[in-house]
C-alpha cells in the first residue's frame, strides 16, 4: 500500500453539504476504491480538507479523488507521499 495526501478545498456549493452523513459517505468511497483511511482532518489557509490514505496505487487514488468529488463537490489536490525514512534512503542512493 502507498500513502497519499489528499488536499480539499470547498466550493460555495460544497459548503452547503458539510454534515457528518457526507463524511460517512467519503469514508465508504475511499473504502469502495481499497482504500484505508488513516486520518481526516479540517484545515484553515490554503486548503480546507486533508485526508491521508492508504491506497494500493496511484490508479486507484485517482479513481477516489473522482469518486470523492463527484460526491461531494469540493476538488482535491492528491499527492502520493512516502515515509521520510525511505527517503533518506533514496536521496542516499542519488
Amino acid at each position: 500500500m502507498a500513502t497519499f495526501f489528499m488536499f480539499g478545498r470547498y466550493s460555495a456549493e460544497s459548503v452547503k453539504g458539510i454534515s457528518a452523513e457526507r463524511t460517512t459517505q467519503a469514508t465508504s468511497v475511499i473504502k469502495k476504491h481499497g482504500g484505508t483511511l488513516q486520518s481526516f482532518h479540517a484545515l484553515l489557509g490554503d486548503h480546507d480538507l486533508c485526508l491521508i490514505v492508504d491506497f494500493s496505487d496511484i490508479e486507484t487514488a485517482t479513481r477516489a479523488s473522482i469518486g470523492l468529488t463527484k460526491l461531494t463537490g469540493i476538488s482535491f489536490s492528491t499527492s502520493p507521499a512516502i515515509d521520510v525514512s525511505e527517503f533518506d534512503k533514496l536521496a542516499a542512493e542519488a
